[in-house]
């Protein structure tokens, strides 16, 4: 499900304050990445055996190397998705996410665009 209109969407913003924020909202890079793509997911435990949510937001190179640590990432607009063991993610419209997920997701997008604002070009 794609997150619209939460205004972090078309964001530009240097790597290495951008790895920072994500990393303090709790939005994990880790080995999600190449040279010129980004990858952030925040991971939402669920009650329903063998489920699990997460909130990914993407984003890519304008300009410099991710492997550097010296690109400038344009962000795209947020995804909520849902984790079937041993499936894989689905981000598909006809997926039924709870509306308390979906404001909860929407609220933690609102904190770390509130908070790249300050870091955004």
């Amino acid at each position: 499900m794609r997150l619209e209109n939460t205004g972090i969407e078309d964001s530009i913003v240097d790597i290495k304050p951008l790895d920072r924020l994500m990393g303090k909202h709790a939005f994990i890079r880790a080995g999600q990445w190449d040279y010129e793509r980004v990858t952030y997911d925040y991971k939402i435990s669920s009650k329903e055996k063998n489920i699990t949510y997460y909130i990914r937001i993407q984003g890519y190179a304008v300009e410099g190397d991710v492997d550097r640590g010296n690109a400038v990432i344009k962000l795209m607009t947020p995804l909520l998705g849902k984790h079937y063991y041993p499936h894989g993610v689905e981000y598909g419209e006809e997926e039924n996410f709870p509306e308390n997920l979906v404001n909860r997701a929407a609220d933690l997008v609102s904190k770390v665009k509130k908070e790249i604002e300050i870091y955004t070009k």
